[in-house]
């Protein structure tokens, strides 16, 4: 479906700026809609002499005039007697239109949208004369103030230059609406913003005093009457309420004033009660902080283990025991790691690249040595991964690293043997996000009869029931091939100067159900 944008540009011979205003018109008419009951469409004069309806409203106040969808077609009947002629007067004008499919009587009210120094574009509004709401304050009010709106529409003054309001997050008309007079004090209080007076403990008539004498913050009605343009502000009016203002100007439609010197008569005050949605988010945040704290404490407590297991291998006479205590020491530290990790970021998923990273220099300190240099690298990220998934994997990627360097470089290597960690995310034939993870280093390779699933070493093991049980993945490992190391052109230029053709390990692990 075309935007009101696309409409503008394929049929009209407005620039940006008109095409602008218009858009800041469209994206502020929701309240305006509500304060007439009454839909709203925006009618935009075509190059071939016709009418395109390029935009429609309908009010949340209200009962709809249409039921079907009129954007993007053109207008034939009366419609366009009463459209054109406020387009070229430039006033605001009424009439009566028909109804497909109905007996009943239904008016227009067209307002010239003017920009610069002359109209764009007609504003209207199209409601049914038997089905209207009963006329009480309340509506004689809201009508008013569109009246007001509508003025400002004709004149130029509205909407507002500049960003438009988020609507998903601005309060609406419904939520609660006080009308301010040009001496700042209250003419109007809607029912809701009655209630929600009520909430903070104000319940005086407010209609003829100040916000400010209420004991209600006001500093929203005195930036929008200072400023001369709309202001949205949030604040704790008591300990246990919060709530969003949104403060619109209004001014009086006089062509013979400069509109910079055109001065504010009143504004209209939306109220929202947003105190339930911020104390959850309050409830989100300290949650959140009380999982990191837990991560950074279960990071210390690994530390500590870690730390009393390097004690005792200093008791330990056999090679064979030192060699395992320093293996367990290696695996506390891998996941040790995923906890501090975890702890500085929020929510519950981790950038793995962030974890990593920090690994192959863990890796890296702990396997390096003169006889057997190993340079380790790694290409891509991975993007962000469950926590869950995270720790397992980080583990797993240890022992292969380990591995690698354990039975691809024998001591006394000549040359520079190369480890890469290739990390990519994609998805599976079912739209699911898989993990993919490539180790290939330029070592020894694997033995012609080598499979996996027969490899009794600790470390295969682990990575093995780690990937096909925790994580439900798949594990490959096979020989490596001048095409492995085109990722990496140090690992191609030692490709010839190595023991073996070396080894391929090849994980993809699911990061969805």
């Amino acid at each position: 479906m075309a935007t009101l944008g696309d409409f503008a540009r394929q049929h009209t011979d407005l620039g940006k700026e008109g095409i602008g205003h218009l858009q800041n018109l469209v994206s502020e008419w929701g309240i305006l809609a509500d304060f007439c009951f009454a839909d709203l469409l925006l009618y935009l004069p075509t190059k071939t002499d016709e009418w395109l309806v390029a935009a429609h409203v309908r009010a949340a106040t209200g009962q709809t005039l249409y039921i079907a969808d009129f954007v993007g077609s053109t207008v034939v009947d009366d419609r366009r007697r009463i459209i054109e002629s406020s387009y070229r007067s430039g006033e605001i004008e009424e009439g009566e239109i028909p109804i497909d499919g109905t007996d009943g009587a239904a008016r227009m009210l067209a307002i010239p949208v003017r920009h610069g120094n002359r109209p764009v574009a007609v504003l209207t509004r199209e409601w049914s004369t038997r089905s209207g709401r009963q006329p009480g304050e309340l509506e004689r009010t809201y009508l008013e103030i569109f009246g007001r709106f509508a003025g400002m529409i004709r004149g130029g003054l509205f909407p507002f230059p500049g960003r438009a309001a988020d609507s998903s997050i601005s309060p609406r008309v419904g939520d609660g609406v006080l009308v301010i007079d040009d001496d700042a004090k209250v003419r109007y209080a809607s029912p809701n913003a009655v209630s929600a007076l009520h909430r903070v403990g104000i319940g005086a008539n407010s209609v003829g005093q100040t916000l400010s004498e209420l004991g209600f913050t006001d500093s929203a009605v005195r930036q929008a009457f200072e400023r001369g343009e709309p202001v949205v502000e949030e604040f704790d009016q008591t300990a246990e309420v919060t709530l969003l203002a949104r403060c619109i100007p209004l001014f009086h439609d006089d062509e013979k004033s400069d509109a910079r010197e055109r001065r504010v008569t009143g504004a209209v005050l939306l109220l929202r009660d947003v105190s339930e949605l911020r104390r959850r988010d309050r409830l989100i945040l300290s949650k959140d902080a009380t999982i990191r704290e837990i991560h950074h404490r279960v990071k210390n407590n690994l530390q500590t283990i870690s730390s009393l297991l390097r004690l005792q291998v200093r008791r330990l006479d056999s090679a064979e025991a030192k060699a395992a205590v320093d293996e367990s020491v290696r695996r506390i530290r891998t996941i040790a790691l995923v906890h501090e990790t975890l702890s500085r970021e929020p929510g519950d998923d981790v950038a793995f690249i962030e974890i990593v990273r920090p690994l192959l220099r863990l890796v890296e300190d702990s396997l390096q040595s003169p006889d057997r240099p190993v340079r380790f690298v790694v290409h891509g990220d991975g993007g962000r991964v469950p926590a869950t998934v995270a720790t397992p994997l980080s583990v797993v990627l240890t022992e292969l690293l380990q591995n690698a360097v354990d039975h691809g470089f024998r001591e006394g290597l000549t040359g520079r043997g190369s480890v890469a960690v290739q990390l990519l995310q994609e998805t599976d034939a079912d739209n699911h996000a898989v993990l993919c993870v490539r180790v290939i280093d330029n070592g020894a390779g694997l033995a012609p009869d080598f499979d996996i699933a027969n490899a009794t070493g600790l470390g295969l093991s682990i990575v093995r029931t780690l990937v096909t049980t925790e994580l439900g993945g798949t594990i490959a490992m096979r020989r490596a091939t001048p095409a492995d190391y085109d990722s990496d052109a140090d690992m191609q230029a030692a490709f010839d100067t190595t023991a073996g053709p070396g080894t391929v390990i090849e994980l993809r692990v699911p990061l969805s159900a």
